[in-house]
């Protein structure tokens, strides 16, 4: 690989090595590497001028030292740009002695005859040239050849119309491919591989089919609820439930093939929450837990539950404000509302309010109520559209069994 003079010692051999050749065709001629403006400006006045019109990366080279760093930024190997070099050879000289012709002809034949810079005649540029002493071109693996671009009438037009106030001379242009740049930059190398390990492991992918509550499947999952995940191929190596964004690891002895037993953990609001089974593989020396499958994500509903009296405060003109302590806590941003219908047997109105916005989570929350009929109403609170479930009376005794009897409110 070059380093950043790779290009301009291509130039300078490509110019030694084409007066070299015509010199033998026609005496006196040279070669020179300027921009070919006016004829003072340094071109030949016998002889060719070779000019770097344009450089575009190589289409078959580019980006495959990608990638040069890791994702944390760190280089990894030394960024390398592959190049190809656009040159338009001019040829000067009398044109009643067709002296343009006669070095055109020259500088084909020589091209066609060595398209390559040899090692050697890099050297010797090298070595004749103090500006590029410090080139390593030579060193390159890939040699530098050149083929004549085909350029039609418009194309070469368009070419010439950039040299300002600049005839028109006899040109052909030749592409010079491929000149390999390497930065400098050093990478830091990592430490040998020391042990490898190969697993091979069967797939078995964890599916869930339904979530209940221990106590019986039509009943209501709460905070303090113990769960049952029912499925197939539940158990892994290593096997977690995420619940609501949280991850546990059941006791091993209530995990089977078939169902998960497990406590619900703290933090987690009402709602539906989704439940999903992942196992982790342990790899590595030592070995640490990796991401192994899972399953997809499947809802349940996490009830709240009214844990206390409703305290009730009046306010003359505008109504009660009515204080509900619930479980679990409630999040700032959840939705909730309050629902007071009559109790059974009584003739009255249902109502429906809703909670303004709090600043953060509590486990109570003050609902004002207004217009309200003073009498005694069955209370529910719902949160993220999960009710609060109510009490039935299961006293065979009793007047009200198999009714609704709470949680309920006195409305003064």
């Amino acid at each position: 690989m070059s380093n950043f003079l790779a290009i301009a010692t291509v130039t300078a051999t490509l110019c030694r090595m084409l007066q070299a050749g015509m010199i033998n065709d026609v005496t006196g001629a040279g070669a020179t590497s300027v921009r070919p403006n006016a004829t003072d400006s340094g071109t030949p006045t016998t002889g060719v001028n070779v000019y770097l019109y344009q450089v575009t990366p190589n289409a078959s080279l580019r980006g495959w030292d990608l990638p040069t760093r890791s994702s944390g930024g760190e280089l990894v190997q030394r960024p390398l740009v592959a190049l190809d070099l656009h040159y338009l050879l001019t040829f000067y000289g009398e044109e009643s002695e067709l002296l343009p012709q006669r070095l055109l002809g020259s500088a084909v034949k020589a091209l066609h005859a060595q398209p390559v810079l040899t090692r050697k005649m890099i050297e010797q540029t090298i070595q004749e040239t103090a500006y590029l002493e410090k080139s390593n071109l030579a060193d390159a693996i890939e040699s530098i050849k050149f083929t004549p671009i085909p350029l039609s009438l418009e194309e070469l037009s368009k070419l010439w119309s950039i040299f300002f106030q600049t005839a028109y001379r006899l040109s052909i242009a030749y592409l010079g491919t491929v000149v390999m740049i390497e930065s400098e930059d050093s990478p830091q190398k990592a430490l040998p591989v020391r042990d490898r390990n190969v697993y091979v492991m069967p797939f078995r992918q964890p599916v869930i089919e339904r979530i209940v509550s221990k106590d019986g499947e039509e009943k209501p999952i709460f905070s303090d609820s113990t769960i049952l995940i029912h499925g197939k191929k539940l158990r892994g190596d290593i096997t977690k439930v995420r619940i609501g964004g949280i991850d546990i690891q059941p006791l091993s002895g209530n995990i089977r093939d078939t169902h998960i037993s497990m406590q619900l953990p703290p933090g987690l609001h009402a709602g539906i929450l989704g439940v999903q089974v992942f196992h982790q593989i342990m790899m590595g020396t030592p070995p640490v837990p990796h991401k192994g499958v899972e399953s997809a994500i499947v809802p349940f509903v996490l009830y709240p539950s009214i844990t206390d009296n409703i305290d009730v405060t009046e306010y003359p003109e505008d109504g009660q404000d009515l204080t509900i302590k619930l479980k679990p806590t409630l999040g700032k941003k959840q939705r909730v509302a309050l629902m007071m219908n009559p109790l059974p047997g009584n003739e009255g109105i249902s109502y429906y309010f809703t909670a303004v916005s709090r600043n953060e989570d509590s486990d109570s929350i003050t609902i004002r109520v207004s217009n309200v009929e003073p009498g005694d109403y069955l209370v529910r609170v719902q949160v993220d559209g999960a009710q609060s479930p109510l009490i039935v009376d299961t006293n065979p005794a009793s007047p009200t069994f198999n009714q609704y009897t709470g949680p309920k409110v006195t409305i003064p």
